[in-house]
This record gives structure tokens, sequence and C-alpha cells, in this order.
């Protein structure tokens, strides 16, 4: 049996489009397609029916093992135009051009978002001081709680607290003194209103009365001078007055702080104090011994704060003795001096006492606005 010629494609194509073309004709076309072959590269596709294996997703088309025969493929050999190639290539190096582009300005985007996400706002470190005010106020708390039930332990100077007890005592005392002192002068002031009234009644009737004129005329002028003492008297008791308060609102309010202040240290303290010996009672392993060390840092903190508070109320206490028993010191004198000098009708000592501590009386009427003011 005679072998039989096994032609190529392109041949194929040759005789069937030109089939009275010669044999030269032939080879110098299958040389021309040979080199537009090596030149492009062949693109081959295989038509063959999709055998059962295969599956398909959605977007995802999965390809099972080839079945088919080791012959040939039995499909033409397409050869594509050189100039679309180079077109294609074209495309595909300005694809990969724009995917780095992209890539490189994702990363620089991202890398601002991260210094962005490292700069701490405002609305985060109010957040973060609420948090620390929030537990720093729950642990003074529970430990003011088990202090008053008797369960917790409180630093206590012994020394000191007698001192902080015995000013507070006296500040209840210098105002209850404070309430009669000013009681007194308010009665003393409506007493002198009626000295006045009854004074100027008997002036009226020692004019009206010739029989009793000079009986009229002693009690009025009596009265009058009562109620010109009763004003020295009372313009000594109302600096009395200002001067202890300015002692008790001022002076001992402002040492009053620094000891509120104080305690507050003091509870701080304690609060801290007991969890560090709460946590050291535990166990130790990696999970709380960072607890601990952060633990030992705040308390000793407070530990100084309270250290400092104590020898600042000290120091306000002794201090305040001193001018304490400067300024009541010369209140009392004056007190004393001003009272038995009205009652024993001494007017000259009385006048004398006021000058002594530098008291200007003011004139009767002196507070009323005049009529100018008035309209």
């Amino acid at each position: 049996m005679a072998k039989e010629t096994q032609r190529s494609p392109a041949a194929e194509l040759s005789v069937t489009s030109n089939g009275d073309a010669d044999t030269s004709h032939e080879e110098v076309f299958q040389q021309d397609l040979s080199r537009a072959a090596s030149a492009a590269g062949p693109i081959t596709s295989h038509a063959h029916s999709a055998p059962d294996s295969y599956g398909m997703t959605e977007g995802v088309v999965a390809v099972g093992p080839y079945t088919g025969t080791k012959s040939q493929p039995t499909s033409p050999t397409v050869v594509p135009n050189p100039a679309v190639a180079s077109r294609l290539a074209r495309a595909a190096s300005d694809s990969q051009v724009e995917k780095e582009k992209g890539s490189a300005s994702g990363q620089t985007q991202s890398g601002a978002v991260v210094l962005a996400d490292d700069m701490k706002s405002p609305a985060l470190e109010k957040l973060e001081l609420v948090r620390k005010w929030s537990i720093n106020t729950y642990k003074c708390t529970k430990q003011i709680l088990s202090e008053k039930l008797g369960r917790g332990s409180r630093t206590v100077d012994l020394e000191l607290e007698a001192q902080i007890e015995v000013l507070r005592d006296n500040k209840r005392k210098y105002e209850h003194v404070l309430k009669l002192a000013q009681t007194l002068a308010s009665q003393l002031a409506q007493m002198m209103q009626t000295q006045r009234q009854l004074g100027d009644a008997f002036a009226d009737l020692s004019l009206k009365s010739p029989e009793l004129h000079e009986e009229f005329g002693y009690n009025a002028e009596t009265q009058k001078l009562l109620s010109k003492n009763g004003e020295t008297l009372l313009g000594a008791i109302h600096f009395f007055i200002a001067s202890v308060t300015t002692l008790v609102d001022k002076t001992i309010e402002d040492t009053m702080i620094n000891i509120k202040q104080y305690e507050a240290a003091r509870v701080e303290y304690d609060a801290y104090r007991t969890d560090l010996e709460e946590l050291n009672l535990g166990p130790r392993d990696a999970t709380t011994l960072p607890k601990i060390e952060q633990s030992q840092m705040q308390f000793q903190m407070h530990r100084e704060k309270y250290e400092k508070m104590r020898k600042d109320v000290s120091i306000k206490l002794k201090f305040l003795e001193e001018n304490k028993v400067k300024v009541l010191h010369n209140q009392l004198v004056l007190f004393h001096n001003a009272i038995a000098a009205y009652f024993a009708g001494n007017q000259q000592h009385l006048e004398q006492t006021l000058k002594q501590f530098h008291i200007k009386l003011k004139m009767p009427g002196a507070d009323v606005p005049s009529w100018l003011e008035e309209h």
C-alpha cells in the first residue's frame, strides 16, 4: 500500500485557493508563513467538547484533566497579524504600569492614614482623663465606705488631727460669738432709736409744760447723750464683728480648704496603699507583675502628695494660731473697754478707745443718699 503524503494545512489552503499553482510558488508561500510564525508566534486553539469533569461556579472555571488523544490537533493554525500583536503587547505593558502606579498610590495613602492614627485627638485625651478620674473616684469611694464600716485601715497623724479638731471647734465657737455680737448690735441700734425718740418727746414736753420745763429738759439731754454714746459703742461693736468675721471667713476658712485637700490626699494615699497590699497578697506571675509595678508607682506618687499636704497644713496651722492670737487680743480689748466705758457713762474714755484702734464713726444719716443721687 502506497504511503500517503501528509500535507500541511497551509498547503491545503494554498491548493484550495489556487489549484493551478506550481510547486515553486507553493514552497515560497510556505517559507513566508514560517518566517511570520517565527516572528509573531502561533496561537493554537484546540476545539473539543467539554467533559463531564468540568465544573463551573460563579466567576471560577474548574478545569479537569485532559482526556483527548496524543495525536496532533486537527484544528487549523491561526497566524495573527504582526501589527495587531504589537498593539496587544503595548496595551498589556500599559496596563501593568497603571497597576504599579495604583499600588504605589495605595501604599502612600495607607501611610498617611497610619500617621493620622498616631496623632491623639482632644476627644481621646478627654476620654483618658475621664477614665482616670473614674478609677480614682471609685478607689476613694471604696476606701471611705470601708473606713465607715470599720473594715478598712486609715493613716492617722495624732498630733495633726488633734490640732485640726481644735481648730474646727474654735471655728464653731467663733461663729456663735459673731451671731451673738450681731444680735447685740441690732438690739443696741433699736435701743438707740428708742432713746432718740424718747429724748425728742421729753424736749417737746419741756417746751409745752412750763411748770416741768427743767425736769423734762434733764431727761431729754440724758437720753440724747445715751443715744450718742450708743452710736460710739455701736461703731466699736461693728469693728469687732468685721475683724472677727474676716478671721473666721477668710483666714480660718483658707486653712480649712487646705485641711480638706489634705484629707482628700490622705484618702487617696490609703486607697492606693490598700490596693497595693491586696495585689502583693495575690499570686505573682507574668500577668500580675506589671499591675503590681504600676500600683507601686501610683502608691509612691500619692504618698509624696500626702506628705507634702501634711507639711503644708502643719505650717498653715502654726501661722494661723499666731495670727488668731494677735487679732483676737486686740478685738477683745476693744470690746471690753468700749462696753465698760459706755455703761460707766464715761464718754471721754469711750472716745479714746475708738481713737486707739483708729475707728472712724459714721455720721447719722451718712448712708442716706442725697436728693440729687435719688433723682
